[in-house]
């Protein structure tokens, strides 16, 4: 396939004007002569890398001008035209690849990858699926608001590989989302010709297995670009659905410079360039006199003097000034909660772990008419632990939306409707389901605000832990796989009341939250829940239990396994539940380590890895001349979770923590 030549170019202007055609001509010179000049300054070592799209550029070009400018638009590396089509000043998109601090990125990222609201685009994600799945949630956010538009996202071959291709199209599919998605067929990924990447004969065809149209059109004609793409939009605002549009194009230089293209045959780079999308235009338009030889001159000319003004201003932009402060500050959005505290008197009432979890969302709900709840069974069935069970008769399958088998579609749609203006809550099914989806957690839910301010207002719900004979694949805790990742939140209740207050807290919160629910308390664990609607600040740990013999610092379970054991024991121990893992209130720690001068972290999660690891290395550090022995961890085994119950037993922390707690106190 990748010796496959369309044939040459012939265009159809029978539904054009003399001003669109030579407006068209304009929007595809444009990239063209910036990229040119870009290579030139790469040479000079003024740029430090550049992902060239010459060859490309009808793709971009025409579908950019097919769409309304407040549609979302998901590039790739290769796709400047939608940028100089929808205007995008130059000055900060050259300051961006120089990587100054007036670049949309403040140089915290390169290149394409980066977003900007204001002109509908959001820049390419490197791992080349997550993009379509947050063409999918723009597209859900469209139809949610009754809004007659859609999104579109590029994928280039190499991309269809990858499982959210399958997922985002099959998303879309299952909820009629107005998506194209276009795929950019350019012969290589990187230097892996399609011979080696699919079996099909064309990449559309792949469209009949999702019960979507797909075609296949010369990507190198502007025409047959536009007029195609600009057909499918209207169609589909009108009657939303989805489609697949494969465009044969080829990239005529290497998949970024230094890789070259001496792995491309010589005759595949002739036989292309003959088919340049500008060139050949450009001569049908002096051809049937839609323009002169003059007129494209003094277009070149325009446009080049426009280029080497915007690169003269660039030059002057300040450099990046590095402050510790500002890159900290900056990973979360600046969010100021109003306190919606319990009132005195406020009745209350006794409630299970679970039955409170579904009152937080019940009033999250009531709250927030812009929340919509996705995930596996949530619908009519209620989920697989019945908490939503009642919310489609209450809110509707628009609020309460069952998802197909794919975690990271759902979770990046999440995040598309959030940059749309939605509040989104994804549940997974099991906590442990949710490294199907870990991608667009950590690089993109996590990063997007400190990358180029984009909004993630997403509450991922995590039914985790064990205690439930679960056996290895629905018993893990796996907070710490999070913990380590700047930009996102963790939650992680222990009581009912908690539980309640903190998930309104977390649909509060317009960062990306991970809400940890401990399984084994659903049914378990009751308490005293205020009705109506409160909110427990997120970051802030609780003092449980008072003492002055040592300090036990936990969450989740282990303040009941604490709990336990120490009124058992009759010790004098404070214990100190953290409520939340991210951002750590390290502070409530130090003050009561300063006290008792003994401390043990206790974890449901393994030892090697664990959050109690940190947290000892921070008392460790800032606290060692407080303490008189050294900082105990108790946690699970290093092992996977096993089934049995006497095996779990074995498994878990609360089995060491008795022992554990006198070596500390009589240490």
């Amino acid at each position: 396939m990748e010796s496959g030549v369309h044939p040459a170019l012939t265009y159809d202007a029978s539904a054009y004007s003399a001003d669109q055609l030579i407006h068209l001509y304009r929007q595809l010179l444009r990239p063209r002569l910036i990229e040119e000049k870009m290579l030139l300054l790469l040479r000079q070592g003024k740029i430090s890398k550049w992902f060239s799209g010459i060859g490309q550029e009808a793709i971009a070009v025409g579908c950019a001008e097919a769409l309304h400018a407040d549609e979302y638009i998901f590039t790739l590396h290769r796709n400047l035209g939608v940028f100089t089509s929808r205007q995008v000043p130059l000055t900060p998109l050259f300051s961006q690849w120089q990587g100054k601090a007036t670049g949309f990125t403040k140089g915290r990222d390169r290149s394409f990858h980066f977003g900007i609201p204001d002109y509908h685009i959001v820049g390419m994600i490197s791992h080349l699926g997550p993009q379509l799945s947050l063409a999918d949630g723009v597209a859900m956010a469209h139809r949610f608001k009754g809004e007659a538009k859609v999104s579109l996202a590029f994928t280039g071959e190499g991309g269809t590989s990858e499982g959210e291709f399958h997922e985002a199209l099959n998303l879309a599919a299952v909820w009629d989302l107005p998506v194209i998605f276009i795929i950019e067929n350019n012969g290589y990924g990187l230097s892996t010709p399609t011979s080696e990447q699919f079996r099909c004969n064309r990449l559309a065809d792949r469209a009949a297995g999702y019960g979507m149209e797909g075609i296949t059109i010369d990507g190198n004609n502007i025409l047959e670009v536009h007029r195609t793409l600009s057909r499918y939009a209207m169609e589909m605002r009108e009657n939303p659905r989805p489609v697949l549009i494969e465009c044969m194009t080829f990239r005529m230089r290497g998949h970024e410079e230094a890789s070259g293209t001496k792995y491309v045959p010589p005759h595949l780079l002739e036989a292309w360039s003959a088919k340049d999308p500008v060139e050949n235009f450009e001569k049908y338009l002096l051809e049937c006199n839609w323009m002169t030889e003059a007129e494209t001159e003094s277009i070149r000319l325009e446009i080049k003097q426009e280029i080497q003004q915007a690169w003269d201003q660039t030059e002057i932009q300040p450099e990046v000034t590095a402050r510790e402060t500002v890159e900290v500050s900056d990973v979360y959005r600046p969010f100021h909660p109003i306190p919606h505290l319990p009132q005195p008197g406020t009745p209350s009432d006794e409630l299970r772990f679970v039955d409170a979890v579904k009152e937080g969302l019940l009033e999250a709900m009531k709250k927030h008419p812009n929340l919509v709840l996705m995930g596996q069974d949530i619908g009519a069935y209620g989920g697989v632990f019945k908490i939503t069970e009642g919310f489609v008769d209450r809110f509707g399958e628009m609020r309460v939306r069952n998802t197909p088998l794919c975690e990271s579609a759902v979770i990046g749609a999440a995040l598309g409707a959030s940059l749309h203006g939605l509040k989104t809550m994804v549940e997974m099914q099991f906590a442990d389901f949710v490294s199907c989806g870990f991608n667009q957690i950590v690089n993109n839910l996590a990063k997007l605000h400190y990358r180029w301010e984009g909004l993630a207002d997403v509450v991922i719900r995590m039914p985790t832990g064990a205690g439930t004979g679960a056996g290895p694949f629905h018993s893990q805790s796996n907070e710490a796989w999070f913990f380590h990742t700047p930009g996102l939140k963790i939650v992680y209740p222990a009581t009912p009341a908690d539980a309640k207050g903190l998930l309104l807290s977390a649909f509060e919160d317009p960062n990306p939250v991970l809400y940890f629910e401990h399984k084994a308390l659903y049914r378990k664990i009751r308490g005293d829940v205020p009705q109506g609607y409160y909110t427990i600040p997120i970051g802030q740990a609780k003092i449980v239990r008072t003492g002055n013999q040592a300090t036990i610092v936990t969450y989740g379970a282990g303040v009941h396994w604490a709990s336990e054991v120490v009124e058992n024991l009759q010790l004098d121990v404070e214990i100190i539940d953290l409520r939340t893992l991210l951002p750590l209130d390290f502070d409530t720690i130090a003050e009561s380590v300063r006290k008792n001068h003994r401390v043990l972290v206790l974890h449901e999660d393994t030892l090697t890895g664990g959050i109690g690891g940190e947290i000892a290395a921070r008392i460790g550090e800032s606290l060692f001349a407080e303490l008189d022995a050294p900082v105990m961890r108790v946690a699970s085994l290093d092992t996977p979770v096993p089934f049995a119950v006497a095996l779990e037993n074995v498994f878990l922390a609360r089995h060491r923590l008795e022992e554990s707690l006198h070596q500390l106190i009589n240490y």
